[in-house]
């Protein structure tokens, strides 16, 4: 058995647990391919490879020639091909994420990236004629059903049209970003996995000392804060050239492409419109002193301080029991949840569990965080968790578990159809999140308890909504200022701390060493303007579940059918059924109201 397999294998094996401790799932990647080097993937490759040649071949330069039902066929043979395509690299990724350290492992992930980046290459044109195909023209050839099917897809295809540039710099474009974004994407994943914390005489990982920030212990929560602002510190100049080279990427490629605000091209590929992106932002930018800070100045009198210390506000307060979850005891907690709310839901998330989807455990290399991989239809998602067994890890379990389940259900669209924009992939992980919260709260008696789980959801929902349009904030001056030339470590770090002392409040004390924590967050790196779409989810998913409670009868079909819909309709249409608009001004406002209430509950009870 070589290295690679071996170490793929011990990606796929239940984690040794520790003395006392549960042994935590990992993830079987065998219903993708059987390991790296094998025949499959290699077979997959070539059989890819000779697909898109074919095709490029075949009707590069004639898609405007073709009629409905061979325009559709078309799609239909390049939807196969780009699926086994997503099938290799999702593979590679998860295989990478959890061993980012071992050599070998980045190697294969970097060979499948190149390969299916030259592959991918061929099939370009197709999406190129389709946005060359005159408005009239193509509406008589939609009229087939076999084009009809993908209508939704050609929809957004052509939503680039007024930003696509000729062939020949699409195609550069496409082929240079394995040695451009991707590359100083790896760099950073790379060096925050590598990167190890001092704290309590122990060399810990970015996951296991951020976790430090939730003890119970004041001296251990501020050795752990500490310990990361220093290492962070030390690193920081190699986390801004990264930032840096990232941003002015990206502004060279949206001016080339037309848009004229760094946001806009996040918007587009969210299917959302700049005006209720602008809305949501400004409603939760108006919304900080009625939310944060005013929690967070209650906090500091339920601690008994004058103000807290950031490494404070995510602190248990000083009734909660800050017991350690196991494993089955969250998992149990979380189906049951889901399964009050609706079966099939809770059917459907069963299965992760049943078939080794998930990775829990914190390893040595792997990935920090959390995330839901939807790899493709004709196979299934896979969770990847960070799991120490506190409350927020129960939610985080519950958050991507709603994105699992919301997957597999889209995937009945097809890949082409199934993908969702993040503003809407967002609605079914923190609706997750809710349905968990509400029914441990319904559950619990004790009014002490319930003020401190009421407490626990709000940090919660301030860390969705505020924190994330915080750091929207410090992206777009970012952005906006790399326009003008690179920005200094020391400059980077000013946008940060004015960004948190504005969202935060002044019951917040930054300290020195605080001014380097923008430089591990990895939304910044992975995907520019993610982070509000966190904020968009939480306000939709307060508004959708004062529907559920006013009118639960025919909300679950509803619901599911809203996720079984994937990326084929518009916010505007997937909201329609429970008679919500996006974009009314007011629909963000009713959304923070529901947090701005849990605050007064609180207050009213200290």
């Amino acid at each position: 058995m070589s290295e690679r397999r071996s170490r793929a294998a011990e990606a796929g094996a239940r984690a040794a647990p520790r003395a006392g401790e549960e042994a935590l799932p990992g993830w079987d990647l065998s219903d993708l391919y059987p390991a790296p080097e094998s025949d499959e993937v290699r077979g997959d490759l070539e059989r890819a490879k000779a697909e898109a040649e074919a095709l490029q071949d075949e009707f590069a330069g004639r898609v405007a020639d073709l009629d409905g039902d061979a325009l559709g066929a078309l799609v239909a043979r390049y939807e196969a091909t780009t699926e086994t395509l997503e099938r290799l690299t999702g593979y590679a990724y998860l295989v990478y994420c959890t061993a980012m350290e071992d050599a070998e492992t980045a190697r294969f992930f970097q060979t499948i990236q190149e390969e299916a980046t030259a592959v991918g290459s061929r099939l370009l044109f197709l999406t190129l004629e389709l946005n060359r195909i005159d408005d009239a023209a193509l509406a008589a050839k939609l009229a087939a059903p076999a084009l009809a099917r993908y209508a939704p897809w050609v929809r957004d295809v052509r939503s680039l049209r007024p930003f696509q540039l000729s062939d020949e710099v699409e195609r550069l474009l496409h082929e240079k970003q394995v040695a451009g974004r991707a590359a100083w994407v790896r760099l950073f994943d790379e060096t925050v996995a590598a990167l190890r914390f001092p704290v309590g005489g122990e060399s810990l990982t970015s996951a296991e000392a951020l976790d430090l920030l939730s003890d119970k212990d004041g001296g251990v929560r501020r050795e752990a804060a500490q310990a990361v602002g220093s290492v962070l510190g030390e690193n920081v100049r190699t986390f801004a050239l990264i930032t840096n080279t990232l941003a002015k990427d990206k502004e060279i490629e949206d001016e080339w492409r037309g848009f004229e605000r760094p946001i806009s091209s996040r918007n587009l590929g969210n299917r959302v419109e700049d005006e209720v992106v602008d809305a949501l932002i400004a409603a939760v930018e108006a919304a900080y002193p009625r939310l944060a800070h005013r929690y967070y100045a209650l906090k500091a009198r339920w601690m008994g301080m004058d103000a807290l210390d950031y490494w404070d506000r995510n602190a248990p307060l000083p009734e909660d029991d800050d017991r350690t979850i196991g494993w089955d005891e969250a998992v149990s907690t979380v189906l049951a949840a889901y399964g009050a709310f609706s079966p099939e839901l809770a059917g459907i998330g069963r299965r992760f569990f049943d078939n080794d989807w998930i990775d829990a455990p914190v390893r040595r290399g792997k990935s920090p965080g959390a995330f839901a991989h939807p790899t493709v239809p004709g196979a299934h998602p896979y969770l990847l968790l960070n799991y120490q067994g506190r409350t927020r890890d129960v939610m985080v379990l519950a958050h991507e578990l709603g994105h699992g389940v919301h997957q597999v259900l889209a995937g009945g669209q097809g890949l082409l159809l199934a993908e969702t924009p993040l503003t809407l992939a967002e609605t079914a992980s923190v609706f997750g999140e809710q349905l968990t919260f509400r029914a441990l709260l319904d559950g619990e008696r004790d009014p002490l308890r319930r003020r401190v789980m009421l407490a626990g959801k709000v940090e919660d929902m301030l860390n969705t909504v505020v924190r994330q349009v915080a750091f929207c904030a410090f992206e777009r001056r970012v952005h906006e200022e790399r326009r003008s030339g690179e920005l200094t470590p020391e400059r980077l770090s000013e946008h940060w701390l004015a960004v948190q002392r504005e969202s935060l409040g002044p019951a917040l004390r930054f300290h020195d060493e605080y001014r380097f924590y923008w430089s591990y967050i990895p939304h910044f790196i992975h995907a520019p303007f993610y982070v509000y779409a966190y904020a968009f989810g939480e306000c939709l998913v307060n508004a959708l579940y004062a529907v559920y409670r006013e009118e639960p009868a025919g909300f679950e079909r509803k619901y599911l059918d809203m996720l079984r819909a994937g990326g084929s309709l518009r916010h505007r249409e997937l909201l329609a059924p429970f008679g919500l608009d996006a974009s009314d001004p007011d629909f963000w406002t009713r959304g923070l109201d529901v947090v701005a209430g849990f605050v007064d509950e609180l207050e009213a009870a200290f």
